[in-house]
């Protein structure tokens, strides 16, 4: 009882002026990215959804710009940081689901979108898009865009050096890859995604995509977030040209950005040398001809089983979420293989969701080091080491808690979906769909779904998004009571 009395007189509740300053500034961060829905409803005459943008613009200013003239330090805590970031995951979609409001959705679905699209899940309730207006469909992968990275650099760039809750976002393993500072990391990752969006643009345009499809499908395959413009997402009339563009730019997004960065002062050895990036290109050719076998066994042509195979498992595997057919249609053994790849997901410094390749192998080294102890002398020493760096006890600990939490997110609200009587395994895929960010559906998600249910999947997406910790942060009473450091 006195130890935990005396770590309490170490820890430190978030300051209002310094939630206030950077709340404020990234209100008006905010009201920039939401200038190009203006711009887009404005050019195809949708001026209803116009006016929604502008009063939304006009808000965020009116509020961002007294707060972010309060007067607060440049450090900022841990759990200052946390919260800042999850409020911005959380205010976002409240404020941009008015405008989606205005195509006729409920408020709760409008809700959903937005939340799917600002973590870049890509699940809808909507069974048709290609009739919804062109600002609704661009503003659904914009914000997937800002919310795979935009978003998240922003804060970054706008606050000195603090904890895990930000630079997270912008990190890649390796000493090497320490910079002097968070902002610089911030500006190299933006450029690189900057760089990346229009290589994906001009790519998927020339592949066959008219302008705005194009665009669109690039926003959100890089983001890896998977909202396309057409009903039956890369199935139908798609050439088969774009079909590929489109998974070649999730792909890239998937992998760390930091890494590019490397790549292009260093050389092309940082690319192959990476084993996140080697691991990411081998569970995606494992899981495509897994698929691709197991259709062929079921009567697809072998072109189409191994196009299909190779879709869904760079979908899942980077969880971006794109299809060519229907997941409810799937029988229990590519659902599972789905399910693990979706819940693995892609590298981190990237987009993508999931618990990170790079948890998952050190997970396996762990296991590993247990199993080489037990065939060891008493006082032998084994280490946990990966390509060649030995991992610290704090490194292994946050990646434990990072899978577990993870995993109880997923058990619980898979237990609220059996409790509502749906099929246990496409449950499962729903809720590791959305709690790794990927979007890929068996059809429980729609319209027609609870408002609690609904609303436990935002929850999952948010979690997800924010790879959980942020978000208990957020919600843990110590970061809001008890001592404040002087501003």
């Amino acid at each position: 009882m006195v130890g935990t009395e005396r770590e309490n007189t170490l820890l430190y509740a978030v300051r209002w002026q310094v939630l206030g300053r950077y709340l404020g500034q990234l209100a008006l961060v905010l009201a920039m990215l939401t200038l190009p829905n203006i711009g887009v409803s404005l050019y195809y005459g949708e001026y209803a959804i116009s006016v929604r943008y502008l009063a939304i613009v006009a808000l965020l200013v009116t509020a961002g710009w007294p707060l972010c003239r309060l007067q607060a330090p440049d450090r900022i805590q841990g759990n200052e940081a946390m919260v800042i970031v999850t409020l911005a995951f959380v205010l976002t979609p409240l404020l941009m689901s008015w405008p989606l409001a205005a195509v006729g959705l409920t408020a709760l679905d409008a809700f959903f979108e937005a939340v799917s699209g600002i973590t870049t899940t890509g699940l809808t309730t909507l069974s048709s898009v290609q009739d919804r207006a062109h600002s609704f469909l661009f503003a659904r992968a914009w914000m997937q865009w800002y919310g795979g990275l935009g978003i998240a650099v922003l804060a970054v760039a706008i606050m000195a050096q603090h904890g895990l809750a930000t630079r997270k976002l912008v990190e890649t393993p390796g000493a090497e890859l320490q910079v002097s500072s968070t902002r610089t990391s911030a500006r190299r990752v933006l450029v690189v995604y900057v760089l990346l969006t229009l290589a994906g643009v001009l790519l998927i345009w020339a592949a066959g995509l008219a302008p705005f499809d194009a665009v669109a499908h690039a926003l959100s395959a890089l983001s890896t977030g998977g909202f396309s413009t057409f009903d039956q997402s890369l199935g139908g009339a798609l050439p088969a040209v774009a079909t590929f563009a489109v998974v070649l730019v999730s792909f890239l997004g998937a992998v760390s950005l930091p890494l590019y960065f490397l790549a292009w002062r260093n050389g092309v050895g940082e690319l192959t040398g990476d084993i996140e990036l080697r691991t990411l290109a081998g569970a995606c050719l494992a899981s495509a001809l897994l698929l691709a076998l197991w259709f062929w066994q079921d009567g697809v042509p072998l072109v189409e089983a191994l196009r299909q195979g190779g879709l869904l498992a760079v979908s899942a595997q980077t969880t971006t979420g794109f299809s060519a057919q229907s997941s409810a249609a799937l029988d229990a053994f590519p659902k599972g293989l789905l399910i693990l790849s979706m819940a693995v997901g892609g590298s981190l410094g990237s987009t993508a969701g999931g618990v990170k390749l790079l948890r998952v192998l050190i997970l396996l080294r762990l296991v590993q080091t247990l199993l080489r102890r037990t065939a060891a002398t008493e006082h032998a020493v084994v280490e946990t080491r990966l390509v060649g760096r030995r991992l610290e006890e704090t490194e292994m600990t946050h990646v434990l808690l990072i899978i577990a939490l993870f995993g109880a997110v997923v058990l619980l609200s898979w237990l609220a979906f059996l409790a509502h009587g749906y099929p246990a395994l496409d449950a499962l895929f729903e809720v590791v769909s959305a709690t790794g960010t990927v979007g890929l559906s068996t059809g429980i998600t729609s319209a027609d779904l609870p408002a609690f249910l609904k609303l436990v999947l935002c929850f999952d997406m948010l979690a997800g998004r924010l790879e959980i910790v942020a978000l208990l942060a957020t919600l843990y009473p110590v970061t809001w009571m008890g001592r404040k450091r002087e501003t």
